[in-house]
């Protein structure tokens, strides 16, 4: 059989560099080499290099995060080179990268969602008013970006303006929702046309960490993450289906990953992610394992379905 050439993009230009880098060599070391040549580029330095490439690649893997690689931006690329990747499109990627769009496109389908607000860089800050309307605690992030990067939580008004100024040191908007003091859930989706719910994980940051902050991602050891969650049935198929309903409505493809917290019994939804963590040891891999996929065959199930529709005759 024809080895497939594939694409392995990783790195890029965005703050989440260095996770890239790293989630792009572990991916390279689990594609089945008997099956793949495999080509890495990194669009930092090697995008001249992709696109005169183009014509002898059959599908690519974007192990990309945040701005120019999560958004749409790659993406459209790809479209244009006419090279097939996994996960989302220009579309989807975008939406769900904006994390005030996908809230208000979570809210149109019934998905419950955290108080909030957005900030413009033109806006006053006033935070009793804040204060006032989301209560304290509450959670400040950048409106676009990923992995915990900017974020903050906020236990006094007097934080506020500091917390609100490092999200815009990221971004030219600002969410700030209210804190939910719960149980952290992630539900991975996989599939196209009819997407499937992956086993959920609970999340437990150690008692150093307040929330799944960039070091609590990263780290190794910092973070207990239990799969499946220790929730019960009931909830977990709500969790479940508050995940495909999520990717469903920001208009994914192949994958996705949804943040939720449960406090007593209620669910919120909190965020997608259209390229999840890739290390062998990152949360979408860990629930697929559950599932009975393992990394390599992870990677050729999101190699199937970004080829699928794609194949001559």
């Amino acid at each position: 059989m024809k080895k497939l050439t594939v694409a392995l993009l990783s790195g890029g230009i965005s703050s989440e560099r260095e996770v890239s880098l790293n989630s792009g060599k572990q991916v390279f070391a689990a594609l089945d080499k008997k099956k793949y040549a495999v080509l890495r580029y990194d669009p930092k330095t090697d995008l001249q290099r992709l696109v005169a490439d183009a014509p002898k690649i059959d599908a690519a893997l974007i192990i990309l995060h945040g701005p120019f690689g999560e958004d749409g931006t790659v993406q459209g690329l790809l479209d244009l080179l006419d090279i097939p990747y996994q996960g989302s499109g220009v579309l989807g990627s975008a939406v769900a990268m904006n994390k005030l769009m996908s809230k208000q496109l979570y809210q149109q389908v019934g998905l419950p969602v955290p108080s909030y607000l957005a900030l413009k860089r033109s806006d006053t800050v006033d935070p009793a008013a804040i204060a006032a309307r989301l209560g304290l605690p509450v959670v400040i992030k950048p409106v676009q970006g990923g992995s915990s990067v900017g974020m903050s939580i906020v236990r006094s008004e007097k934080e506020l303006p500091g917390a609100i100024q490092k999200a815009f040191d990221h971004d030219t908007a600002v969410l700030i929702e209210a804190y939910i003091d719960g149980i952290e859930i992630t539900g991975g989706v996989l599939g196209n046309s009819d997407p499937e719910a992956l086993p959920l994980i609970e999340i437990i940051p150690d008692k150093n960490h307040d929330f799944f902050d960039y070091e609590a991602k990263y780290t190794a050891g910092v973070t207990q993450e239990i799969c499946p969650a220790r929730i019960d049935a009931a909830l977990t198929e709500k969790a479940r289906t508050y995940a495909v309903m999520a990717h469903e409505v920001l208009g994914c493809k192949g994958y996705s990953r949804t943040d939720l917290m449960l406090k007593d019994r209620d669910l919120f939804v909190l965020e997608t992610n259209t390229i999840p963590g890739m290390t062998a040891t990152s949360l979408f891999p860990q629930a697929a394992a559950a599932a009975g996929l393992p990394f390599g065959q992870l990677l050729d199930r999101l190699i199937e379905l970004s080829l699928e529709g794609r194949q001559d005759g």
